[in-house]
Formats: C-alpha cells, structure tokens, sequence
C-alpha cells in the first residue's frame, strides 16, 4: 500500500482493501476490553462480511444504530466486503428519525443496541427489514464461520448511505461510493502525515463522514484507532494520556470544553496533531490549543457530506492566517463561482464548487434535491463531470488561501451538528401545542449556533411552555433540542404573506 507519506494513489481499490495495509501483529483497533491487531481485525472483517452474505443479496441496505463498538466500527468494511450498502444511524438520533432512515433507504437488516431496538414502535421498520442485536448478529456471525477474503468489488459501486440534515426537509441520504472514501482516506493521510506509529482517538460519530474517516484514514496509514464514547471533555484528555494518542479530531464547542479541563503531561507529550471541521475555528480557540497543546500541529478544514472534505489550512500558516479556510486537498478541485458561472477573481465572493472523485453520487432516492445540489462541473473545471454546488459563500485571496463568507441557506450548525430547521418545527407543530413555528441558529461561542424556536401557541392552550419543552424532549435528540423557546401573540409577515424569518432573526439577536 502507498505509504501516507509519498504522494498518495490515485487509484482506489474496494474499500474493505483498508484493513488489508497494516502490519499483522500491529495494533489496529484499542477497545475497552481488547486490542485487535490487523490481522485479527481482517479475520473480524471478513467473518462479519460472510455473515452479511449469507443473509442479504448485493446492494441491499444495512443499517446499524449501535455506539462505538467492535461492529460499528467493522461495519463500514465489511459491508464493502459483502457487496452491500452501509446505513450507520447517529446513536443520538430517536425513534422518529430513525424510522424515517429505515423506511427512506429500504433497510433489509437494522443492527442495534437492546435499549434502542426497544424503543421503536410497530411499523417503524420496513416489513422485511431483520432486526438483531449487536450480541444476536456476533453470535450469528460465529455459527456461519464464513469468513471472506479481500473484495475485487468495482470502486464504483456505492458502499454507503450517510444520513445528513438538509436546510428544509427530513434527512436526506448521501450515496458514497469505494472510490469515495478510499481516496478521502488516502488524502487526508497523506496531508495529516499519519503513519503506522500513530494512535487516532475517536471522539466523534462514526455516523459522519468526519467520524468514520477517523477509522478509515488511520487504517489507511497502518495506525491504530480507539473509539471513544465519552460523557466529560476530562474523559477526553485522559484517554489521550492513557492510549499516547498522536491525532484527535473535533468539532468547535468540544474544543472549547476541552480547553477548559487540566490536560496530562503525558497527553501533551504525544499528542502530534488535532484537526478541526464542522465549524471554523475561533482565534481565541486556535490560541488556547496552542497554549494546552503547544507540541501539536493544528489543522483547520473545511468539508460537506456531499463531497467529504474540501480544504485544510498548513499548519504553518495558522499563525499568520488563522480564520482562513487553507487551499483544496489532495483529489479536490475548488473553483470560486460567480453568479454567471465564471471563475471569481482575487478578493471575489462567489460560490465554493468542489469537482473531481470525492464528489458523493448524490442523494438516495431524492432526484430533485440531488439535482439542485449536484450539478454539471463549471467549464474552468479540471476534473468535469458532476461537481458539488455547497451554497456556501467563499473568496480566494490573491495568495491563493480561501476564506468563507456566509451560508445562502438557513442551516442551523450546532455543537459541531448540521440540523435542519424544518425537523425542529415539524417536532413542535407535531406536539399541537403551536400554531406556528420557527427554528433559527444564532451565533453562540461555545455551541457555533444556538438553537432558538420561536412559536404562536395553538388557540385553547395555555401555560404549554413546560409541556412543550417535555414534548420536544421525547420526540427530538439532545442536539436538536431549543436551547430558547420564544412566544409570540403573532408572527411578523413578509410582502408575500410568509412568516419573515430575516425579521425574526434580526429582533432575536438584537
């Protein structure tokens, strides 16, 4: 396998390849309880996958709803490996979303924790969608004892299904395919510089593409991976001491809880690199790592689902331009677009297009938001094809170095989680306790957005404000949940007759 550190391979392989690079006796996953080297981790991967392949057809969906175990994190490679489609559910998400992922992607085996299998509800799940257990799936897997070998899978058929929050609308799938996360792997090694000698903590979702990249890109590279599911941000920097962890990856509002905790000396010593997406980086943020962490290479990126990941900042140029958002990765075309469909100039603001093979296949069964999205690459591309239209507002400076303007759509970015403001609304008019609804993220230092609903009450109710809150409780995850809930006798209206969401948003953060 290319080593991270030599320009990386253009030519993916089948995904489940990943596992294949490591040393056989190197550690490559750390849990609780066990440490699974490579070669015991490729024996997991493909008895798993055997298993998969007795009991599912190729291109069928399987879903997982678990935490950071063994499963979740073979799952991803052994799907591949079977010739199947993993759909990894965010642990956070509840019954309700999570129906409307099983149903959208004909899911024909959900694999989930007991507590949450039991809170679904009869029809929550397709008819002919197998429920299981993580504890009744391994001990299937052990009565099967199949266990399969290295895939020859085209790198063009879609392995993978993440879910992801629109700015309107229910969660909308993005297809991925081999060639997708292969090379997102071997970019983001090769410019991290991972290397076999590295330990990864997992922190993040293995649901996001930011997450599951901490497996693959690590994998990728020889190293070894430790998944963490933690209550406390100290639990975070104690785990980097005990495991010498070299590479922690995060979101803004975790950075700034872990800037407030004591760090050991023995997690500062090896601790090589942290990189940042899902929210820009503060300068007071970005001053505090280098103050904790003075040893650590700090790597700003900037990513969407729909293309994994877009730039990243040097990190020697942090210092002297820390609120840009760096230049393209490896396998990344990003072209500044004008209104006209001209490549901007200098200093010009227009839109981030991302082109080439990291660009997702668009979203699953949903033509109409794939084609506002995914349309034809500009003329200027390099790559052609079909490009990543983001919406999101961007300048390249004449160095060369991108900076982000502001967003066209009204998505709420909250503890490091894209939340759709429609799902938030749809909650609290469900609750018939509103007559009307708005979510709206305002800038918050901890949190990127905190999330505020503003409502006009349903007639014939009063004093809802306790029962309201209960209601949202139960039906949306922590991270959807208003952190502020506004009410009004009436909402302001647009020449159109709308609710004006600007007037809104302007009187709230007033």
């Amino acid at each position: 396998m290319t080593s991270a550190r030599s320009v990386p391979d253009p030519d993916p392989r089948p995904l489940d390849w990943l596992i294949e690079g490591g040393e056989a006796d190197a550690p490559a996953l750390i849990l609780r309880d066990k440490i699974l080297t490579f070669q015991e981790a490729r024996d997991r991967v493909g008895a798993l996958a055997g298993w998969l392949c007795q009991n599912l057809s190729k291109g069928d969906r399987v879903a997982s709803w678990v935490a950071k175990t063994e499963l979740a994190c073979f799952m991803p490679l052994a799907a591949a490996r079977a010739g199947v489609v993993h759909v990894p559910i965010n642990p956070l998400l509840k019954r309700a979303q999570v129906a409307h992922i099983l149903a959208d992607c004909g899911a024909r085996m959900l694999i989930a924790t007991m507590a949450r299998m039991a809170s679904l509800e009869d029809g929550d799940t397709p008819e002919d969608c197998v429920l299981l257990t993580e504890e009744e799936a391994w001990s299937s897997v052990e009565e099967v004892k199949e266990n399969l070998g290295p895939s020859s899978h085209d790198p063009e058929d879609l392995v993978a299904i993440l879910y992801t929050s629109g700015s309107t609308g229910s969660p909308k799938g993005v297809m991925l395919n081999h060639a997708n996360l292969w090379l997102g792997a071997a970019s983001v090694a090769h410019y991290l510089g991972l290397g076999a000698d590295d330990v990864t903590l997992a922190v993040l979702p293995l649901s996001f593409d930011y997450g599951q990249n901490q497996l693959l890109s690590t994998w990728y590279a020889g190293g070894s991976v430790v998944p963490l599911d933690y209550l406390f941000a100290k639990d975070v920097a104690k785990a980097c001491a005990k495991h010498s962890v070299t590479t922690l990856a995060a979101v803004p509002p975790l950075w700034v809880q872990l800037l407030e905790v004591d760090w050991p000396a023995e997690a500062v010593a090896s601790m090589r690199r942290l990189t940042n997406s899902g929210g820009a980086l503060t300068i007071e943020i970005v001053s505090g790592l280098q103050d904790k962490l003075p040893q650590s290479d700090i790597f700003p990126m900037y990513g969407l689902t729909e293309a994994f990941r877009s730039t990243y900042l040097d990190p020697a140029l942090v210092d002297e331009f820390p609120t840009s958002m760096g230049r393209a990765i490896p396998f990344a075309e990003i072209l500044v677009i004008d209104d006209n469909g001209e490549v901007c100039g200098p200093e010009q603001e227009g839109e981030l297009v991302h082109c080439g093979p990291l660009v997702a296949q668009g979203y699953w069964n949903d033509p109409r938001r794939t084609a506002e999205r995914f349309k034809p690459a500009p003329a200027a591309s390099h790559y052609g094809g079909t490009a990543v239209w983001s919406g999101d507002r961007v300048m390249r400076a004449e160095n060369g170095l991108l900076y982000f303007v502001g967003r066209r759509d009204a998505m709420i970015k909250s503890s490091g989680n894209r939340i759709s403001p429609q799902e938030i609304e749809s909650a609290a008019l469900a609750t018939g306790l509103v007559a009307e609804a708005v979510a709206l993220g305002v800038p918050d230092e901890r949190l990127g957005h905190a999330i505020h609903l503003v409502v006009r009450a349903a007639s014939g109710t009063e004093e809802v404000g306790k029962d309201l809150q209960k209601a949202l409780a139960r039906d949306l995850p922590n991270f959807m949940q208003p952190h502020v809930i506004h009410w009004r006798d009436a909402m302001p209206l647009n020449p159109n007759g709308k609710i004006d969401r600007t007037a809104l948003a302007k009187e709230i953060a007033a």
